[in-house]
């Protein structure tokens, strides 16, 4: 059996011992091309612009949140204590770029959250509520700690 994943920065190919060279290079060859891919398809076209940012924001508003919506939504320098920044009471949200590389299914999750707070403005029992009707919000908390622990930010989900 052959198998890539990355480990930070490397791809790592695993291949049987009994491959010959030629067999071992065809292998890496193809196991890089199809981790690209699969990449590439996991990447939201919400990392190109502000605006994609805000069209994305507005979907998931309108599966998740009955439609609440945001006067404004942009990408902006690596926050040093937070993934994200909501001000209720202009609507604006700010994302950090530091989340640019994360699976597609992260920033929805925190897009959702910082939507959630357009609503309610804390993290009490109701923005919880809200937050939990992303149905990968849990497992994307998970991967922002490990994210975050990582990379030694301290940033928690209570920030």
């Amino acid at each position: 059996m052959v198998s890539a994943y990355r480990e930070g920065d490397t791809v790592v190919v695993l291949l049987p011992a009994r491959m010959s060279k030629s067999e071992e290079k065809h292998w890496v060859a193809e196991m890089l091309s199809r981790l690209q891919r699969s990449e590439t398809r996991r990447r939201s076209p919400t990392r190109t612009s502000d605006e994609a940012l805000l069209t994305r924001c507005e979907e998931l508003a309108d599966r998740h949140l009955d439609g609440v919506r945001p006067s404004s939504v942009r990408w902006v320098p690596p926050m040093r204590t937070r993934w994200a920044s909501c001000t209720p009471s202009e609507g604006t949200i700010r994302i950090s770029e530091r989340l640019r590389d994360v699976p597609a299914w992260v920033l929805d999750y925190v897009l959702v959250h910082e939507l959630a707070h357009l609503r309610v403005p804390g993290h009490g029992k109701d923005f919880w509520h809200l937050v939990h009707r992303y149905p990968r919000s849990e497992r994307a908390i998970g991967y922002l700690e490990g994210l975050s622990a990582a990379a030694g930010l301290g940033i928690t989900e209570e920030d």
